[in-house]
């Protein structure tokens, strides 16, 4: 009989999500705008361990004791990440990621770098984003702090 497997601690647990979502939202894009989606995504994640608002915006009113449990609740958090919902066209890329796709280790390599912290920020904080292709009404007359590999990073609205 073999053991049980050894469950994943939190840091783990946030970094296998981070990846699938990553690889599901810009895996087919260059390396520097997932590394930009990873640092929003740890953005919001200290954000909402910071302030209880942003912990309701970001991280579906979750009150995390770390950043790696406020980056679970980000990524978990409706609305946060569209391949996230069952009816977005990539969420067949977020449930079941194919393992020998060389991009879904480009995105497990970035969010290894995001965990231990050696991720740069090239966003400077952005917290909104979109892929360029659709344009959301919130994102008119507003300039993207970056513009990068298809997406847009945003600083909080005004």
């Amino acid at each position: 009989m073999s053991a049980a497997p050894a469950a994943m601690t939190a840091t783990e647990a946030a970094e296998a999500l981070l990846a699938r979502i990553l690889y599901a939202e810009a895996g087919g894009r260059p390396a520097r705008a997932i590394e930009a989606l990873a640092a929003l995504a740890l953005t919001r994640a200290r954000l909402a361990l910071a302030c209880p608002e942003a912990a309701l915006r970001y991280a579906g009113g979750e009150h995390p004791s770390s950043t790696a449990r406020a980056l679970l609740a980000v990524l978990r958090a409706p609305f946060q990440f569209p391949t996230r919902h069952p009816r977005h066209p990539n969420h067949a890329r977020f449930v079941s990621p194919p393992e020998a796709d060389p991009a879904l280790a480009v995105c497990r390599r970035i969010a290894r770098r995001a965990m231990a912290g050696t991720l740069p920020d090239a966003t400077g904080g952005a917290v909104l984003w979109h892929a360029e292709e659709f344009l959301p009404r919130w994102a008119m007359g507003r300039v993207p702090r970056l513009a990068t590999g298809g997406l847009c990073f945003y600083a909080a609205a005004e």
